[in-house]
């Protein structure tokens, strides 16, 4: 199973199918890219691998959307409140066998799709206002379970946020992807990843984006001191919110 390198270049586009050249170039020409395992069709998957990048699939594993082809396959029961800022997602009953059945299709799609390891977002529940009662323990037995389906397709696994359940599923997982650690001054609870050499692939949203990132929150965001203390090794890069490939 791939274990990434830490310090690894990436990039992140989830918005849309990314753009390859006819020469088969892609821009940035970095080491991995995460993204959509629904939005890029399986000759996107094989144009990367032919240019020698690494593909993460981002999906959400812990969340309902009203868009997706699988949505009528999840029972009433195991949805609970809207996602805050985001109303077309529930969250789910991570411990329901029928949802399980449901993401397990996902990963195994994501396998068929050429996927080298899942991005499985919302796996955080039970952080936030969810409706169905989530606890750290259901979090930590989903991520557990995600990690060993996909590991018996070959892919491995990354961690999507969730800081508080990090020492009791990174002997299972082989990264992580953070979210905005700097504005919230919780790098150094992501750093323990990068101490059992495993990279932080880490986004930040900073005011101005996409046009002009003021050089103060973009020093503050590089620095490794003060609110970004801990992010020694990590990959970092700054997006838009939407992830449209800025």
């Amino acid at each position: 199973i791939w274990q990434p390198e830490v310090g690894a270049a990436w990039q992140i586009i989830l918005i849309k199918p990314i753009e390859i050249s006819d020469d088969g170039k892609v821009s940035p020409d970095v080491d991995i890219y995460d993204i959509d395992l629904y939005d890029n069709d399986e000759s996107t998957f094989s144009a990367l691998h032919k240019a020698g990048k690494k593909v993460i699939c981002y999906f959400s594993a812990g969340s309902w959307e009203d868009w997706r082809d699988d949505k009528d396959d999840f029972n009433e029961a195991d949805l609970g409140d809207e996602l805050d800022g985001w109303p077309d997602e529930r969250w789910l009953n991570v411990s329901s066998p029928a949802v399980r059945t449901i993401i397990k299709k996902r990963i195994e799609y994501a396998a068929e799709k050429g996927c080298d390891a899942i991005d499985p977002d919302n796996v955080d529940g039970f952080q936030n206002e969810n409706g169905l009662d989530l606890t750290s323990d259901d979090a930590v037995s989903f991520v557990k379970f995600l990690a060993d389906t996909a590991a018996s397709f070959n892919m491995s696994t990354g961690l999507k946020n969730a800081g508080d359940i990090i020492p009791d599923v990174i002997s299972d997982v082989h990264f992580s992807v953070n979210e905005q650690c700097v504005e919230f001054a919780e790098c150094e609870t992501f750093a323990e990843f990068v101490d059992n050499d495993k990279p932080v692939f880490h986004i930040e949203y900073p005011k101005g984006t996409p046009n002009k990132v003021s050089s103060k929150d973009a020093s503050e965001i590089c620095s490794q001191k003060g609110k970004a203390a801990g992010t020694e090794g990590f990959s970092t890069v700054i997006k838009t919110m939407d992830l449209n490939g800025w």
